[in-house]
């Protein structure tokens, strides 16, 4: 059980798992691999793991990793958010695009295969671009602003006085993404309820 050690180890037997499990899945049922509409599962899927990776990170940043950063003190800010944030949005970002793209492309394949509930999906996605637009636009270059500006504070360097906006600005994104994913999340679920 090493591969429980590390995440990426741990991420490939989970992909694993699912090509075995699919085979499992279509011998007891019956259904032939030509059966499938792979192009939509695929997407469906890449578009499901993306979009958890992305909004659960966001709700991670809002509902805990805020209100912890702000009961740091400035030395103890000065190693987390080196060691913690870029990782961290770097998974968020790409998280971001990665659930986009699927997205747009799942929908044009379901808006060409005569799929219900497009408005519904089209309001979710339309919801889902403004907060990619949010994470890269806004979120992303003052977060790396603030990386680079704590990082050379660890060296002595002085924070800039503009550090505390840039925090803001990301906050008040980041907060703008958190309230559109609850109608998002709603709109993507329920799309095919829609007739």
């Amino acid at each position: 059980m090493k591969f429980l050690e590390d995440p990426m180890q741990t991420m490939g037997v989970g992909f694993a798992m699912t090509v075995v499990l699919i085979m499992i899945y279509m011998g007891l049922t019956g259904i032939g691999a030509g059966e499938a509409d792979w192009g939509q599962i695929i997407l469906r899927w890449v578009h499901f793991l993306a979009g958890i990776t992305w909004i659960g990170l966001l709700y991670f940043f809002n509902l805990i990793n805020a209100s912890f950063l702000k009961s740091l003190d400035g030395p103890t800010k000065n190693i987390v958010i080196p060691k913690l944030m870029p990782a961290a949005l770097n998974w968020f970002r790409h998280g971001a695009t990665v659930t986009v793209l699927a997205g747009v492309l799942l929908y044009g394949h379901m808006y060409h295969k005569g799929g219900t509930g497009a408005v519904a999906l089209a309001i979710g996605g339309l919801l889902g671009i403004i907060m990619m637009g949010n994470v890269h636009g806004i979120i992303w270059p003052n977060q790396k602003k603030i990386i680079a500006a704590v990082t050379a504070a660890a060296q002595g360097t002085p924070a800039p006085p503009e550090m505390a906006q840039w925090g803001r600005t990301a906050l008040l994104a980041s907060r703008v993404n958190f309230m559109l994913s609850i109608p998002m999340l709603f709109f993507m679920g329920a799309g095919s309820h829609f007739r």
